[in-house]
């Protein structure tokens, strides 16, 4: 079974070389890493150059945001499951791939699965700041405000084809629109392997400043209305606040 990886970057030339050993330490190696770069005005594709031959695919061009980035990176995948990790994430172990790559070749009827991630600080990958545990997924789960961690969810290429992709139209929650999308309107499976995948610098597009975070919050209140869903009147004020228990999580000073 073929993995398809996609990172997506823009001026990430402080991260990107982290990001891309990561993918390559993996103990798995049927691979197909692809980097979709917005034509970066950075160093970012002199990085990049060092790893020919060791990434399938390089697409260096500007696009109309990240989710239409993603967009190409799927549309290039051949690989029977994809994935995606941020252009400053990186894998918590080289074994990750290999255990989801286990979960889906073990039961065909797994459609998706996803694992823990934590937040960790920009300037020490080692420092821990939050812990999101995501938990098993029930049909109840996004109604409580429940997304499980996007850099961990790995779906097969299949179900994108069926059910479509990123909507490029959104600016921060397109990764919740989607996996809402799949997860609660069409059904989907989904496996949760109980394990930490992802290190996630803190600092993400979504994350930044107040006011994208209430741009972001709106947008998970139209995926909702898009996908002609119901939430509860708490549903889009929950999720923002399972993040305070997250932090809880971690003890002071903890590292991994």
């Amino acid at each position: 079974m073929k993995i398809s990886l996609v990172t997506v970057s823009f001026n990430s030339e402080k991260t990107i070389a982290e990001t891309i050993e990561s993918v390559l330490e993996q103990t798995y190696k049927n691979v197909e890493y692809i980097i979709v770069d917005g034509a970066s005005t950075d160093n970012t594709q002199e990085v990049l150059k060092k790893y020919n031959g060791q990434i399938a695919k390089i697409i260096c061009e500007p696009d109309y945001g990240i989710y239409d980035a993603m967009n190409k990176g799927i549309r290039a995948a051949t690989g029977d499951v994809i994935g995606f990790l941020n252009a400053d994430d990186i894998y918590a172990n080289k074994y990750v791939l290999e255990r989801v790559a286990k979960a889906f070749s073990e039961d065909e009827s797994v459609d998706s699965v996803y694992g823990d991630l934590c937040y960790v600080s920009e300037e020490n990958p080692n420092e821990v700041v939050r812990f999101w545990r995501a938990g098993e997924f029930n049909e109840k789960s996004f109604l409580n405000g429940w997304m499980p961690p996007h850099p961990t969810f790995f779906v097969r290429k299949s179900i994108l084809e069926k059910y479509g992709l990123f909507d490029p139209t959104f600016r921060f929650a397109g990764d919740y629109e989607l996996i809402l999308r799949l997860l609660y309107k069409h059904r989907i499976s989904a496996k949760y392997l109980r394990f930490l995948m992802v290190k996630m610098r803190i600092g993400g597009a979504g994350n930044r400043w107040v006011e994208n975070r209430l741009i972001a919050n709106l947008e998970d209140r139209l995926a909702w209305k898009k996908n002609k869903l119901r939430p509860r009147p708490y549903t889009t004020f929950l999720k923002p606040l399972r993040k305070v228990f997250q932090f809880a999580r971690v003890k002071p000073k903890a590292a991994l």
